[in-house]
């Protein structure tokens, strides 16, 4: 629930950025941390586990063995997300 909040919370900042920035590169340089902080939100309410494993074993670069394990969850977390929006696109036309 916490964390969708601050996903909240970040959604209201960064529509608040889009009606102070008029449209172009300016809007899209001063809103840049905000889009990227409410996508990565959103991402860790819907696929919580698989973004926790990114976040953690992608933090840094070490060993062979870390980053293999950095791709494999990449992976993991790009395939739960195409799922969850594949369920949504078909409730959405259902």
């Amino acid at each position: 629930m916490a964390r969708q909040m601050e996903c909240e919370r970040l959604h209201k900042a960064l529509y608040d950025c889009h009606r102070r920035v008029p449209t172009g590169t300016g809007r899209e340089t001063a809103c840049r941390h905000l889009n990227r902080a409410l996508a990565e939100c959103m991402v860790a309410v819907v696929c919580p586990d698989e973004s926790e494993a990114v976040r953690s074993l992608c933090s840094s670069g070490g060993t062979k063995l870390k980053r293999s394990q950095c791709q494999e969850a990449q992976l993991a977390l790009s395939n739960d997300a195409k799922g969850y929006a594949d369920t949504y696109s078909r409730l959405q036309l259902g």
